[in-house]
């Protein structure tokens, strides 16, 4: 006996509700299943005292200069130092013919003997006049007369060893001496040159390069603002203001300077102000003369708020903004002041709070009103290898 055959439409409406049923039955099961919230890195806003380093251009200079000069006219006879050696204070550089010089004190010396002859000769003769215009021998104007003869030969010996010094101070400037102690550079001069008491040039120039200064330039803009700065209490001003210098190559000086003078006046051309810094250099290897970047604080914010570069966004426009956790554990946008840098951080100065949780890591993923999971941000890439 045959089994009855059923049409095909008849069956499509079964299978149908029975696929529509594993359908809805799957939805379900997705539906009860929650999306974990999104684990972000985030740091607490703590304040600080952050100091504010300023880069400016520098140029160094020796502390002590002394140029080399003759006070005696005279021909070179010898140079008596190695140039670009350490000379001593008082130490002999050149040797100027003293001949004429030296008769010149001899003539003095001379003259001085002569002088002091004769005030004993005229010394014994008022003396004489003396006693006689007592017993009438001789009238009292003759006795006076000899008195200020004798006055006068005395005052003749003064002259003549004033001259004889003033001949051997001559004398003496025949061999030109280095007025400090330092190093010295190039002779102007060789054996043999004519040089003269009134010459413009120097022989050569001695200079003490240690300590170094460091002849800083800022702007007066920014050095008054500084100053407008203190004033408020915004900035509180650093006692004694340390200095690194930086050389031309990059590299950083090893041994830090101060900062040591501040000059009163502006530059008319330039706009500036000269700061001065005072570095040590035992080794040499700042020279005068050089070109060079000072790093140095010249003050510091007391209530200061650091945050990492990636944390802040910027708008278009500049402003820049900050992602928080909120108190719910939703994340909030805020938007903050934050012009200075400071190393790999942005100083906020406006906008934040101690102990708001700013977001660091996982910003990518942080949407305004979601719901997210802050850890620290140090440990956000063990959650997320964790999961």
């Amino acid at each position: 006996m045959r089994s009855p055959a059923y049409p095909l439409p008849r069956l499509l409406p079964a299978a149908s509700a029975i696929c529509l049923a594993l359908s809805l039955s799957a939805c379900g099961a997705k539906a009860g299943k929650e999306t974990p919230p999104v684990v972000v890195g985030v740091m607490t806003v703590k304040t600080e005292a952050v100091p504010l380093v300023t880069d400016l251009s520098g140029r160094t200079e020796a502390s002590l200069v002394a140029e080399v000069r003759p006070q005696v006219s005279g021909i070179i006879t010898d140079r008596l130092f190695t140039e670009g050696s350490m000379v001593r204070a008082g130490q002999p550089l050149y040797q100027i013919d003293s001949r004429l010089y030296a008769a010149s004190a001899q003539q003095a010396r001379a003259a001085v003997a002569t002088a002091e002859a004769t005030v004993e000769a005229n010394r014994l003769k008022a003396e004489r006049y003396r006693l006689l215009a007592a017993e009438g021998g001789v009238s009292k104007q003759d006795a006076a007369d000899a008195r200020a003869t004798y006055n006068q030969s005395r005052a003749q010996v003064a002259a003549n060893r004033a001259a004889l010094a003033s001949s051997q101070v001559s004398l003496g400037f025949t061999r030109v001496t280095s007025p400090i102690t330092g190093r010295i550079g190039r002779s102007s001069v060789t054996k043999g040159a004519l040089v003269t008491a009134s010459q413009a040039d120097p022989l050569s120039k001695v200079q003490r390069l240690d300590p170094m200064f460091v002849n800083i330039q800022q702007s007066s803009n920014d050095f008054m603002a500084l100053r407008r700065s203190f004033q408020k209490g915004a900035l509180a001003p650093v006692g004694t203001v340390p200095v690194r210098i930086v050389l031309a190559d990059g590299s950083e000086y090893p041994v830090e300077g101060r900062l040591s003078f501040a000059d009163v006046d502006v530059n008319a051309d330039s706009g500036t102000v000269t700061l001065r810094a005072t570095v040590a250099n035992p080794q040499g290897v700042l020279l005068p003369g050089l070109f060079v970047r000072a790093r140095l604080v010249q003050a510091s914010v007391p209530q200061g708020i650091l945050v990492p570069q990636q944390a802040i966004t910027r708008a278009p426009r500049g402003g820049a903004s900050v992602l928080l956790v909120n108190a719910k554990g939703e994340v909030e946008t805020r938007d903050v002041t934050a012009d200075t840098a400071v190393g790999d951080k942005w100083l906020v100065t406006a906008g934040l709070k101690a102990g708001e949780k700013v977001i660091v890591d996982g910003l990518m993923k942080a949407r305004p009103g979601a719901k997210v999971k802050a850890v620290p941000a140090d440990t956000v890439p063990a959650q997320q290898t964790a999961k």
